[in-house]
């Protein structure tokens, strides 16, 4: 009996922990799940916000790229719209082309019948053959053309008037406004003394054969006036004025003055001219003691003394600059020889200008290193003008001497320089043109002498040359008053008899 109770207790005991047990337990899990409800709405309200964010940044990029294909949408629309104006004009110019073409079409079938219609006309009427009527038709264009011709001729005499006139009133005006007699008699014109006037005719030569033959082979402008015992010649080139001095003053002499001996005197003056630069540029060199220098730039030193920069002799301006420079370059205690060598060398470039044109920095700055020249020589050529800072004392002191030099009261002449700048542009555009041998402005600048090589240009196209020139220097140059443009043709045949 014991034993049943003792089990029956054990039971009781069990039952009563289990039933603890599970209301213990049941309690925890309620409080868990709970929390994990807790925590899942709160993902959801984090899934729902993050759900939004991604719609709205979706919707954004949607709203962007809808704004671009739009803009891009309205761009293609414009360049499609430009496209068909474009095509329009096209096709609306094309229809004008066409219809121009069959208009001129029609105009010469026109007037082929006119002309077979006159020719039937004439051979029925006249009794004329077809050749004859040919011929007649010919004799009757000519008539009208002559009518033409002296129409043309009456013109030009009345240009030639008031070209007259205003020659002669601008020669007043600066004869009252200004007095430069002797600057520009130095700079600009020769005078040759003559034996006697008798010498003034055998220059002219019978009908003008000689004075032409000397302006075409020397390319200046020869006066012959009512002075007494002295003819002009008259160029804005010093060089080429000095070589044609040189060839009259010895035609003069010799007293044979005919096309044959001015070409035969000219060659030899020329190579007189080159042998005489060449010395000129060694003795200055040998007075300044800077040999050796290459020989093409010893000749060109010779040859600075024909050319004039706004008035300024270049050979006294080249010479001036050298000794500054030098004077300057030892008190900063640079290299004398160096500074004086770069000084004579700063304007080489003007030697060449005349004859090749462009800017004498450049071509100074080629010829200087084409002979192995110092790289402050070179850096001093750039620097005079801007092109460089100057990386030495001795470049410093040749910019400095330089602008002395120009500045310096009496040294330069604008009027002077922008008149051989406009001559020199003129002759620089004929010479560019197709089959042209020599240009040369003469007159003052307001006439222009154009030689083209006979076998290549024919009479027709010497005629649209000479328009071509005239209106190229009239879109290029600035001038006062007209500039005549002359193109000249010439065809030669020589023979000997043995």
């Amino acid at each position: 009996m014991l034993e049943v109770v003792g089990v029956a207790g054990v039971v009781t005991g069990a039952f009563i922990t289990y039933v603890w047990m599970k209301n213990s337990s049941g309690k925890k899990f309620i409080h868990l799940e709970d929390e994990a409800k807790v925590k899942a709405k709160m993902l959801e309200q984090e899934a729902k916000l993050l759900i939004e964010s991604s719609k709205i940044k979706i919707r954004e990029q949607e709203l962007a790229l809808e704004e671009s294909f739009k803009t891009r949408e309205m761009a293609v629309d414009a360049r499609e719209h430009a496209l068909s104006v474009q095509e329009k004009a096209f096709f609306v110019r094309e229809e004008k082309l066409n219809t121009l073409e069959k208009y001129t079409q029609k105009l010469e079938v026109s007037r082929q019948k006119e002309i077979n219609n006159t020719l039937a006309a004439m051979e029925s009427i006249a009794s004329f053959t077809k050749e004859e009527a040919k011929a007649y038709i010919l004799e009757k264009v000519e008539e009208n053309s002559r009518a033409d011709v002296a129409d043309i001729v009456r013109r030009y005499e009345q240009e030639a008037k008031r070209d007259g006139e205003k020659k002669a009133n601008y020669i007043l005006a600066q004869a009252t406004t200004r007095y430069a007699g002797d600057f520009a008699g130095e700079r600009l014109i020769n005078f040759i003394s003559l034996p006697s006037d008798e010498h003034k005719g055998r220059i002219i030569g019978k009908e003008g054969r000689n004075i032409k033959t000397l302006e075409m082979l020397l390319g200046v402008d020869i006066v012959v006036d009512e002075t007494p015992g002295v003819i002009l010649v008259s160029c804005f080139n010093l060089y080429r004025r000095a070589i044609a001095t040189r060839v009259i003053e010895i035609l003069i002499e010799d007293g044979r003055i005919h096309p044959g001996h001015i070409e035969e005197v000219h060659k030899k003056v020329e190579k007189e001219f080159e042998e005489k630069t060449y010395e000129e540029g060694e003795n200055i060199l040998l007075d300044l003691g800077l040999f050796p220098m290459a020989k093409e730039l010893v000749q060109l030193l010779g040859r600075m003394k024909y050319r004039a920069s706004y008035g300024q002799n270049a050979l006294a301006h080249t010479l001036e600059v050298a000794y500054l420079a030098k004077v300057m370059a030892a008190q900063m205690g640079g290299d004398e020889k160096l500074a004086l060598r770069a000084g004579l060398l700063h304007d080489i470039g003007k030697a060449l200008t005349q004859e090749h044109g462009g800017s004498h920095v450049d071509i100074g700055v080629d010829l200087c290193r084409k002979h192995g020249e110092h790289p402050s020589i070179i850096n001093a050529i750039y620097a005079h003008h801007g092109y460089e800072e100057a990386d030495s004392v001795e470049s410093a002191a040749v910019c400095a001497a330089d602008k002395l030099s120009a500045a310096r009261p009496g040294a330069r002449r604008e009027v002077l320089e922008s008149f051989t700048k406009r001559v020199k542009e003129v002759e620089e555009i004929a010479l560019s043109k197709k089959n042209v041998m020599k240009a040369y402005a003469i007159n003052a600048g307001r006439e222009i002498r154009v030689f083209v090589n006979a076998q290549k240009t024919s009479d027709n196209e010497s005629i649209l040359l000479s328009k071509e020139i005239a209106k190229e220097v009239q879109e290029k140059v600035q001038y006062p008053g007209e500039i005549k443009v002359n193109v000249i043709r010439e065809t030669r045949a020589t023979s000997y008899a043995k």
